[in-house]
């Protein structure tokens, strides 16, 4: 068996559903169902007897050590996180609890579990923290992609709080010898991505009539991977990765904000047009940049395919196709997602804009 953290939410349930789809191997599912945690994401695996689900706090160290003792798993895959930088901005102290001290008590609950399996078993067990490209930074517009030693440079709260975790990660590995293997994955996209992000928001704002808000000028960039790309990438460091090492997870798609939205504006006119002819891109609306905001990320992701033979098998244009068809034949779950609670942060944010 495995426990996966975070597995309700939008990586963490594709995940599950990859993990459960190619494995016969259990799967212990730990999830605070926060906001964008959702069941809804795991409907498919509602009878499956591999899934068992729990929803409880990361942080909650009594719970975790029961999980373990009871269900002897032989790796933590840890997603969960907070992690959306508007949120991270407006209050950063859950970010703090959840990614920094939520990750020490899982790490602490590891490190107690270890000691009392036998030498085969601490051999093989493995705990996976997933994070996040955005603890390296913003990029010069010609400086070179982010290898694994790029120093770190966190420039947001949540990315501050994510780069805190990777550290305590790292170090639970030096001193205590947990057998902790790291990744920095690139912006992800795909199926069940809650719609406060980029890619879904555009989506499900273009088809409301409303408008499609753009942060400044655009012209950020970021690497793009598809989410199905990701979860291989997990399973080929949790088969061969290597104790103490970080593995750089990209899709080797940079492309502008901007870029995005016109792709996804372009494919809505062909796969669902306007009633009154017009383009999407119509609704495009320039809002105010936010603080802090990373001009450039890219991620170096040669390590994995060099160490781990990984590459992505999603091109931008396939993944993308891919989503927006998702979304379209998924309208119920997107209207389930809008609760009025999501609907108050928007309209906080972004202003209410018809």
């Amino acid at each position: 068996m495995i426990l996966v953290t975070g597995g309700a939410g939008f990586i963490g349930a594709n995940f599950a559903l990859d993990w459960l789809s190619i494995s016969d191997e259990p799967l212990l599912n730990l999830d605070k169902l926060t906001y964008a945690g959702n069941m809804e994401n795991l409907a498919s695996l509602t009878d499956d007897p591999r899934h068992h689900f729990v929803r409880g706090d990361i942080c909650d160290r009594a719970l975790v050590d029961s999980l373990l003792a009871t269900h002897q798993p032989r790796a933590i895959i840890h997603f969960a996180a907070e992690s959306h930088v508007d949120r991270s901005i407006h209050g950063p102290g859950e970010f703090l609890r959840s990614n920094v001290e939520g990750t020490f008590t899982l790490l602490e609950a590891a490190r107690a579990y270890l000691a009392g399996l036998d030498a085969g078993a601490r051999a093989a067990f493995r705990f996976h923290h997933v994070s996040t490209d955005e603890v390296y930074g913003s990029l010069a517009p010609d400086a070179a992609p982010f290898a694994e030693g790029h120093p770190y440079a966190p420039n947001s709260p949540y990315s501050a709080s994510k780069a805190a975790s990777d550290h305590l990660a790292r170090a639970w590995h030096k001193t205590y010898g947990l057998p902790v293997t790291i990744s920095h994955c690139s912006n992800n996209y795909g199926p069940f991505h809650f719609p406060e992000k980029l890619i879904p928001l555009v989506i499900v704002n273009a088809l409301a009539g409303k408008a499609l808000p753009i942060y400044g000028d655009g012209l950020q960039v970021r690497d793009w991977l598809y989410v199905g790309d990701h979860c291989a990438a997990i399973r080929r460091i949790l088969a061969d990765g290597k104790p103490g090492e970080t593995y750089n997870i990209g899709g080797w798609n940079e492309m502008s904000n901007l870029e995005i939205v016109r792709q996804v504006c372009a494919l809505l006119d062909t796969l669902r047009p306007r009633s009154d002819g017009q383009p999407y891109a119509s609704q495009m609306a320039h809002v105010t940049d936010r603080p802090g905001h990373d001009r450039r990320y890219a991620i170096d992701a040669r390590k994995m395919e060099r160490e781990l033979g990984w590459r992505p098998a999603e091109t931008f244009a396939s993944g993308i196709e891919r989503t927006v068809r998702w979304y379209l034949a998924h309208e119920d779950w997107v209207k389930n997602v809008q609760s009025g609670a999501y609907q108050a942060w928007v309209t906080k944010h972004y202003g209410d804009k018809p």
